[in-house]
């Protein structure tokens, strides 16, 4: 009994012994790994992309001196395309700066045993320069730099029959200043690869085909511009089609598109602006073949903008197809660019005379008197009377027109000898341009008032010149 338990005694001994030394050979090789990590770089290391495992300082700085003079990059470009960026080409050489010896101090060096099969990066890019002026020179040499096709939004646009969506254009612009970042950022850090597309280096399109809002605008816009309106300006139109009335269409608080009346009634003051008449400028042709210049008056064209608003938009809305007129405050003879027409009365004050046109045909020619204070212009004809009182006087034969005035006879005047229905005779008789007598009024003689009174209708033009 006393051998066994001696046996047993001397066993225990045995295997603590062995735990002991398995101790401190564990301990010492702990203790060794510290120590020669401290000085060694540990497994899965990897320096600006280099395996430096179990490499020390020198090593290292060896490894990247080389490693680095032998750099190539490769530029990755849109559609398969590849360019290359040599070490040479642009300067790049390693210089030591005492990088690598603080990531040595800074390695977990304590923890090497766990370092087996991971990988620990690091990057130090002050280690490594180029030259700036040779890198910017290799950029833009490069390819992808040249000849290169702007991005292009997806679109609706008018193909003729509706709206329709145009897709974007990917184009192949490279944003250089993203571009630069890139390879300087891989050429300091050991990367061996700049993927344009993938690092978001070209301008892309901002709005895709695809991009639900642009789809639904472009339903919303057939829905909405499915009609035509043609404005008859007589010798002229103007047509509201789905172009113009695009321009019309805003955002409600939705962000869906409906028309904007403010912008239909801009674009009705367009048209009140191109084909109102009323003291515009014209070139009136005379009785004796000289063109004149016209201004001023009260005849011509008035589109009622309010109204003409408010119609429009309304016919849009109801997507009723027609030809229209506008609205008008006040409507002339003729609506073609000549909205005079061939019926009219003319008077040339400087030479006293007065004509009354019917379809483009003298009816009367008379003299006439005239003051400094008849104004030019074109007027409309008012109101017409067989005898009024003007002034406390009585007076026959009177047409109204502009402000108070009127083409009348004045039975009490008496020009002596002068022949006053013959304005030949009357320029010979006596100078009347600086005459104030008739206070604006143009008189004519008694055997012609009746003529030229039956040859005048209400609204029609009458012109003056000076």
């Amino acid at each position: 009994m006393a051998e066994k338990q001696s046996g047993m005694s001397t066993g225990r001994k045995v295997l603590i012994g062995v735990i002991a030394v398995l101790l401190l050979l564990t301990v010492a090789a702990y203790g060794y790994g510290v120590y020669y990590f401290s000085e060694y770089f540990l497994p899965g290391s990897l320096v600006n992309g280099f395996n430096c495992s179990y490499m020390s300082r020198e090593e290292t700085e060896r490894l990247l001196k080389r490693e680095t003079a032998a750099y190539v990059l490769a530029v990755q470009t849109r559609g398969n395309g590849q360019e290359s960026i040599s070490a040479d080409e642009i300067g790049l050489s390693y210089i030591s700066d005492g990088s690598i010896r603080e990531l040595l101090r800074r390695q977990s060096r304590f923890l090497w045993f766990l370092s087996f099969g991971q990988h620990k990066t690091y990057e130090v890019p002050a280690s490594v320069t180029y030259d700036p002026e040779l890198l910017e020179e290799k950029i833009d040499s490069l390819s992808c730099m040249k000849n290169n096709i702007s991005p292009v939004d997806a679109r609706i646009e008018d193909t003729g029959e509706k709206f329709e969506i145009i897709p974007e254009t990917v184009g192949t612009q490279v944003n250089r200043e993203r571009l630069e970042e890139e390879i300087i950022k891989a050429v300091t850090t050991g990367d061996l690869v700049v993927n344009l597309e993938e690092d978001g280096c070209y301008d892309n399109p901002s709005v895709y085909g695809e991009d639900e809002r642009l789809i639904k605008d472009c339903e919303q816009m057939n829905e909405i511009t499915d009609v035509v309106i043609t404005y008859d300006f007589s010798d002229r139109k103007e047509t509201v089609d789905r172009e113009v009335i695009r321009g019309w269409l805003t955002r409600d608080e939705n962000g869906d598109l409906t028309l904007d009346k403010e912008k239909i009634s801009a674009y009705v003051a367009s048209l009140a602006e191109k084909y109102d008449t009323v003291g515009t400028q014209r070139t009136f042709e005379t009785y004796d073949d000289r063109e004149v210049s016209v201004s001023g008056g009260d005849y011509g064209w008035v589109i009622d903008q309010e109204k003409e608003t408010e119609a429009l938009f309304q016919v849009v809305a109801d997507k009723k197809t027609q030809v229209r007129e506008p609205e008008y405050q006040q409507k002339a003879m003729s609506r073609d660019a000549n909205d005079i027409g061939y019926t009219y009365v003319e008077i040339d004050l400087p030479n006293h005379r007065l004509v009354v046109y019917q379809d483009g045909n003298p009816v009367v020619d008379t003299g006439i008197l005239s003051s400094s204070g008849t104004p030019a212009g074109v007027y409309i004809v008012q109101d017409m009377q067989q005898s009024a009182q003007i002034d406390g006087k009585a007076v026959n034969y009177r047409i109204a027109f502009g402000n108070g005035l009127g083409i009348q006879e004045d039975p009490e005047m008496n020009f002596g000898d002068a022949s006053f229905g013959s304005y030949t005779d009357l320029d010979a008789a006596s100078d009347f341009s600086s005459w104030s007598g008739t206070g604006g009024n143009v008189v004519v003689s008694s055997d012609q008032a009746a003529a030229v009174y039956q040859n005048v209708t209400k609204d029609m033009p009458i012109v003056i010149y000076k």
